[in-house]
């Protein structure tokens, strides 16, 4: 038998051995399990919900984890924590990238080697992302029109007295100034 107690036929003394989870794999699936609670759920009901047996100190250790990365929230209930899920796996896969990249030194290398990596679709899908961001962030940047927020501020089409708001001379149905070429005669 080696040090981990496996034999030489992959069998450990309690059976066969499980396969080691990817990084980040169990992650997943614990912030899957806590997603369908579909509220919040504490440590022993996920850890009763995952396949495979999983200690509740581990079950424990991954939602903290999950917690440092803003993945959950928890909420003390009692001596323990209730646990809600704050992301979801694409948002778990995004902040490992964001991690990744901040734990390196140079940016830009990294950013430049990972976009000439994508597939031509991948890339394009990035670019539309970006795209998209880019507007989103010009609009939000944008003044507002003058009177865009209270249709009753000076200056906007809708304020009392402006020549389109209801009612107002120059409104359609209106009433009409002396000396107007469209007042009716009379």
């Amino acid at each position: 038998m080696n040090r981990s107690g496996a034999r030489d036929d992959g069998t450990t003394p309690d059976g066969p051995r499980l396969p080691r989870r990817g990084q980040g794999q169990l992650e997943s699936q614990v912030l899957t399990v806590l997603r369908s609670a579909g509220g919040p759920a504490t440590a022993g009901w996920v850890q009763e919900h995952l396949d495979g047996d999983l200690a509740y100190t581990t079950v424990i250790t991954i939602l903290s984890r999950l917690y440092a990365k803003n993945a959950v929230t928890r909420t003390r209930q009692g001596r323990s924590y209730v646990w809600t899920s704050a992301s979801d796996e694409a948002g778990l896969a995004a902040l490992r990238m964001r991690r990744v990249l901040d734990g390196e030194r140079d940016r830009e290398a990294v950013l430049a080697r990972f976009v000439s990596a994508l597939s031509p679709g991948d890339e394009a899908q990035l670019r539309e992302l970006l795209s998209r961001a880019a507007d989103e962030t010009a609009a939000a940047d944008e003044p507002a029109a003058p009177g865009a927020e209270d249709p009753a501020a000076p200056g906007s089409p809708a304020a009392p007295g402006s020549p389109a708001a209801p009612g107002s001379p120059a409104a359609p149905g209106g009433p009409a100034r002396p000396g107007d070429p469209d007042a009716p005669e009379g």
